[in-house]
């Protein structure tokens, strides 16, 4: 199992778990769903739910990464399975991130 910590805009937000390649969950904080002032990180990931369940790595974060070409240079840079997408995204996690969301790897 892997996890990883999401932030919108700096705060601390959920967490998004790979508990295997085919189910992944994402799940506010309390103080996160308590907050009305604080949006959801998604239209896709509203906070009518409190955790999110799905059999491949959210469409949201999904699109945080790159394709084609560049996510092969990526993948061969960082020794990572190309097909593993989670490995992927915390990898990248450090890196600069286009918009209000970011992801860090969770370490208990």
């Amino acid at each position: 199992m892997r996890k990883a910590r999401v932030y919108r805009n700096g705060q601390f937000a959920g967490v998004l778990t790979e508990h295997n390649r085919k189910l992944y969950t994402f799940e506010y904080t309390d103080e996160w769903i308590s907050n009305r002032n604080l949006p959801p990180i998604s239209l896709t990931l509203p906070k009518s739910q409190k955790r999110h369940t799905s059999p491949y790595l959210f469409p949201f974060f999904f699109n945080m990464l790159t394709e084609g070409v560049n996510r092969k240079f990526q993948a061969r840079q960082l020794k990572i399975d190309e097909a593993d997408d989670f490995g992927m995204l915390l990898a990248l996690s450090g890196n600069d991130r286009v918009g209000a969301v970011s992801i860090k790897e969770f370490v208990e």
